[in-house]
């Protein structure tokens, strides 16, 4: 059982930060250089985008769960822990943040695109927040799957 919770641990990292990396770095910007509608474009990446916290969300709270009880209290003394709980923050920021707030403006900017309405500038500040963010997760998530190895003993 031992060998199986660590395959899930592994993997579920993998998942995670590989998509990650895919969505953000491959998905999205292959959508806006291949769609002409860049709100179509925009709106499949937003979707790929919460997709991809939401299995962020659920893979951290594995994670975490099983740092946890594979290591008890000595966890909270190893740096993947914590560079997992930073990457699960952000999550939750981006989650349940940002992107709704980057909804709200799109909303409010009805009937027109929000990049030709006056709520332009405010939504292209929270948007380069947004990629600030995803940047910072994505660089961390390298960095826990280089020392994933060194997580597990």
């Amino acid at each position: 059982m031992r060998r199986f919770s660590e395959a899930l641990y592994l993997i579920t990292l993998s998942l995670w930060v590989g998509g990650l990396w895919a969505i953000g770095y491959l998905v999205a910007p292959v959508l806006f250089a291949t769609l002409a509608d860049r709100q179509l474009a925009g709106m499949l990446a937003g979707k790929l985008f919460a997709l991809i916290g939401w299995v962020g969300l659920a893979s951290a709270a594995y994670l975490l769960l099983f740092m946890l009880i594979r290591l008890g209290r000595s966890a909270l003394k190893r740096g993947v822990f914590w560079l997992l709980v930073v990457m699960l923050v952000l999550t939750v920021l981006s989650q349940f943040g940002i992107q709704p707030l980057l909804a709200q403006i799109k909303a409010d900017a009805l009937p027109r695109e929000v990049m030709e309405s006056v709520l332009r500038d405010r939504f292209a500040t929270w948007h380069g927040v947004s990629s600030i963010l995803y940047l910072v997760q994505s660089v961390l998530g390298l960095l826990l799957v280089v020392g994933a190895g060194r997580g597990l003993k």
